[in-house]
């Protein structure tokens, strides 16, 4: 049996477990795993749609290249490192 002094050590989803109850899921329980795999899907089509795209291979691995190097920049602008010195550090 269970004494006063147990029930102090519960907590309510173990209260309800005793009764055969659980708790109601709420719009949260069902939205964030929705909207996480529609981001996945998102990413994965515009990943997918930029490998398909009507132009040549080698511009767009130049396009690729050049928002990658500008991505760069921009992020060692905003450490305070110039791009070689990071690129230095990352080998």
């Amino acid at each position: 049996m269970i004494s006063a002094k147990d029930l102090k050590n519960f907590d309510k989803d173990d209260l309800l477990d005793l009764f055969g109850l659980e708790t109601k899921k709420g719009p949260t329980d069902w939205l964030l795993p929705t909207l996480g795999a529609f981001s996945v899907g998102v990413l994965l089509g515009a990943g997918l749609g930029l490998l398909i795209a009507p132009k040549p291979g080698a511009q767009l691995r130049d396009d690729l290249r050049n928002r990658l190097r500008e991505g760069q920049d921009a992020l060692a602008n905003a450490t305070g490192q110039s791009r070689s010195e990071a690129a230095t550090r990352n080998v």
